[in-house]
């Protein structure tokens, strides 16, 4: 739920001071070990600027090793009207001014046993028209796998609920579950992945707890996918599998393009495309009307890794 304490009580300036400064060195230390598990390559870095106020540092690194392309971006950007993508459920909001600042990570490893994985952490403040203001926090992280791993799947959800923990026993399954809804392709009725935690529109408790509760995603994050990361960029692999896994980077781009809510902010915020659209794969492709022989490695994905499950 929205909370609608007003931002004098919040002391907003603290409050973005601490969230940006988190997010920078979060993004740093993502940055960092990315860099270490590809081996080779160094990120590149550009700051920009928002159209309507404030800007971004955006890092990407085409990968020569491990990794075929990172990006980790940081953005704080205001504006004079809150995008559509923040006001579907929200119609009071839709003339506010607002800020928005966040982190965004997405990793396409190059060997297809490595899946590819999303994180967002982000922290809005909004005022209203007629004075009054609402903040709330969001984001999540999940995991999309071409080639599935039983251990993997537990270590990464097991580090979710871990990651959850301190904030009461139902957070874990309560965020499971809309990750689970929220990155499903609907015009293919089928999931993007195995999914994580996904969450929006969270205040109650208070911005304390609440940033806390954003730090404890963002720093199990790297705890989550650096050592599925380190041991599966190993496995040795053929075109075959190559071939799927641009395949499968085809369903990775049409959820992000018809979907994603953080896309849908970005561009509807005036943000930067490249920016934005860092999070879209280097190669993809697509296959008429394909489907994997069944028994086959491939057709393990969508009968074993795909549906959503219990993996704890």
């Amino acid at each position: 739920m929205i909370n609608n304490e007003p931002v004098e009580q919040l002391d907003i300036s603290r409050a973005i001071s601490l969230v940006k400064d988190y997010l920078l060195d979060l993004q740093r230390r993502v940055c960092d070990f990315l860099e270490v598990e590809d081996g080779q390559s160094r990120f590149i870095e550009e700051e920009w600027r928002h159209p309507s106020g404030g800007g971004g540092r955006t890092r990407v690194l085409a990968g020569t090793a491990a990794l075929e392309k990172a990006g980790v971006n940081f953005s704080h950007v205001y504006g004079i009207q809150l995008p559509q993508a923040a006001t579907v459920k929200r119609s009071e909001l839709a003339n506010a001014a607002f800020q928005a600042l966040g982190v965004s990570i997405i990793v396409h490893p190059y060997n297809p046993y490595a899946p590819t994985t999303h994180a967002n952490v982000r922290f809005i403040v909004v005022e209203q028209t007629n004075g009054t203001h609402t903040w709330w926090i969001g984001g999540g992280w999940d995991l999309t796998p071409y080639y599935g791993f039983i251990e993997d799947c537990i270590h990464w959800h097991n580090t979710a609920k871990q990651a959850c923990a301190p904030f009461g026993d139902e957070i874990y399954a309560r965020y499971k579950k809309w990750c689970d809804d929220y990155f499903y392709l609907k015009h293919r009725k089928e999931p993007r992945g195995i999914g994580g935690l996904f969450f929006d529109d969270l205040s109650s408790g208070g911005f304390d707890r609440c940033f806390a509760f954003l730090r404890s995603i963002g720093d199990h994050f790297i705890l989550a996918y650096q050592p599925i990361l380190s041991q599966r960029k190993h496995v040795v692999f053929e075109q075959r599998q190559r071939d799927f896994q641009a395949y499968r980077r085809g369903r990775y781009v049409e959820f992000n393009l018809l979907y994603d809510r953080g896309t849908l902010f970005g561009l509807q915020s005036g943000g930067r495309t490249e920016s934005i659209l860092v999070s879209l794969p280097p190669s993809v492709s697509w296959r008429y009307n394909w489907h994997p022989e069944p028994g086959t490695p491939e057709a393990e994905l969508y009968d074993v890794f795909l549906p959503p499950r219990d993996w704890i």
